[in-house]
């Protein structure tokens, strides 16, 4: 017994120990990259236990979803107002050049005549 371990495992020890230590650290890094991942996206972190670490309440979570609603409402009107306006570019645009000529002399004269 002695002679196998003499010949295959001392020769061998750095070896071994070079790829524990290697499979041990790309096991970490792993974790450390998924739970980079879990925070990026917005997933809730968990314990050892797979309890959720965060949000801690439910209070949390409503006031995230309260805040994230309202912002969502904001940039709903502000497309709303980014369309109308391209419409009325694409309208300008698509119209004939004389006509729009028209318009704008209309609108020059009308304000000229009420000042």
């Amino acid at each position: 017994m002695d002679d196998i371990a003499a010949q295959t495992i001392i020769p061998n020890l750095p070896w071994m120990l070079g790829l524990g230590l290697a499979i041990g650290l790309v096991a970490v890094v792993g974790w450390v990259f998924t739970t980079w991942l879990r925070i990026k996206h917005g997933y809730p972190l968990e314990n050892s236990w797979g309890m959720a670490i965060h949000p801690r309440t439910d209070r949390e979570a409503a006031e995230r979803i309260k805040l994230l609603t309202s912002e969502n409402a904001q940039l709903r009107a502000e497309i709303g107002s980014i369309k109308d306006r391209l419409e009325n570019v694409e309208r300008i645009v698509t119209d004939q050049p004389s006509k729009l000529a028209r318009e704008i002399d209309a609108l020059t004269l009308d304000k000229g005549g009420n000042a």
